[in-house]
């Protein structure tokens, strides 16, 4: 009969991967009974010092984790909560999910998040998925406007918070910036630096912070009692393409804008790019801070808001519905507030 294959001296078997060490698996190499493991897992009395050093020698050996499954179902609990954002690869992103993060883990729970890429679809599977997968709470940047379908899971207790964006046809907690009196203020520092022909580029108008600072603009505007042309808002996708098409056409003829109002950080970066290449200045106020903006040739004046403070917030008011709270639903806006750095401060070109 033909030998039976065996690794090579020294080599470690082949491993297959998915098949995870048991609690037999760790008894048959302590020698001990599976009772005893459990003991020693769970932090039970009732074991000697010797065997459970023997039993936590091969708990490391063979790499054992303990199966949560039967605790979370006895409990009801799982101790991990969803965030459930626009773009991980956003900076803007990048602190509100730190902060989510270390609320949770303040309250010795998990996060498990993900990326809508702003599809509503995507956003509901993504939402069911975690739900299905039976996180106790919800942070969600909403994509959708419409948000019906999480009516059953929070009846079913889901706790949910939506952050940066209020949530679609359904009453629940909300903590947003105050992205209308944000761009308004912005605008209107560049009205009070002499401009009167300002450009507006922004993200696309069905976004509720997009919707919200292109009315802030319009607002300001009236308020000073200036004219706006249809030519001077553009709104959409923020790829650099588009909106370097809309900034160029702005900026033509003798009538062309002398200022822009960003809607976001995506915009404002793109219009950086494209008024360094003017012989000319154009002053800029960006919706959103963003890395290095400081140290650009001018400084970009921003309006900044707290995405950390958005984040902290919307984990707060989570784990408190999660304690048991059960007063209405809260709508939390925080303020934002203007950096004025120099290329905002830029009066017309004469």
């Amino acid at each position: 009969m033909p030998e039976t294959a065996r690794p090579a001296a020294g080599r470690t078997p082949e491993r297959r991967y998915g098949n995870r060490p048991t609690m037999k698996d760790v008894a048959a190499r302590a020698g001990v009974g599976l009772k005893t493991v459990s003991r020693v897992v769970n932090g039970e009395a009732g074991v000697s010092p010797d065997t459970e050093r023997r039993v936590q020698e091969s708990i490391t050996a063979l790499g054992f984790r303990r199966n949560d499954s039967a605790r979370i179902l006895r409990k009801g609990r799982t101790a991990s909560i969803g965030l459930v954002l626009e773009d991980l690869a956003d900076p803007f992103y990048a602190p509100l999910s730190r902060a989510v993060e270390e609320v949770a883990r303040a309250h010795g729970a998990l996060l498990i998040n993900g990326s809508s890429a702003e599809d509503p679809a995507r956003e509901q599977e993504l939402v069911l998925a975690l739900c299905a997968r039976r996180v106790d709470g919800l942070v969600i940047v909403p994509a959708s406007s419409d948000h019906r379908y999480l009516e059953p899971e929070i009846a079913a207790g889901v706790a949910t918070v939506f952050v940066d964006r209020p949530p679609g046809h359904i009453e629940a907690d909300q903590v947003l910036a105050d992205s209308f009196a944000g761009a308004r203020d912005g605008v209107a520092h560049l009205i009070a630096h002499g401009h009167r022909r300002i450009g507006f580029i922004g993200d696309r108008p069905r976004i509720h912070t997009a919707h919200e600072r292109q009315r802030g603009y319009l607002a300001a505007m009236e308020e000073a009692r200036l004219p706006v042309h249809d030519s001077w808002l553009a709104a959409g996708a923020t790829d650099p393409e588009r909106v370097r098409s809309d900034a160029e056409r702005m900026l033509a003829g003798a009538e062309g804008v002398t200022a822009f109002f960003a809607g976001n950080n995506r915009v404002t970066v793109t219009l950086v790019r494209v008024l360094a290449e003017l012989d000319r200045p154009v002053a800029l106020v960006g919706f959103d801070d963003f890395e290095l903006a400081d140290l650009l040739v001018p400084p970009v004046t921003v309006v900044a808001q707290d995405p950390a403070q958005l984040g902290r917030t919307a984990a707060g008011l989570l784990f408190r519905r999660l304690e048991g709270a059960h007063d209405p639903p809260r709508r939390t806006t925080h303020p934002t507030r203007l950096i004025a750095r120099g290329s905002g401060e830029l009066p017309p070109a004469t």
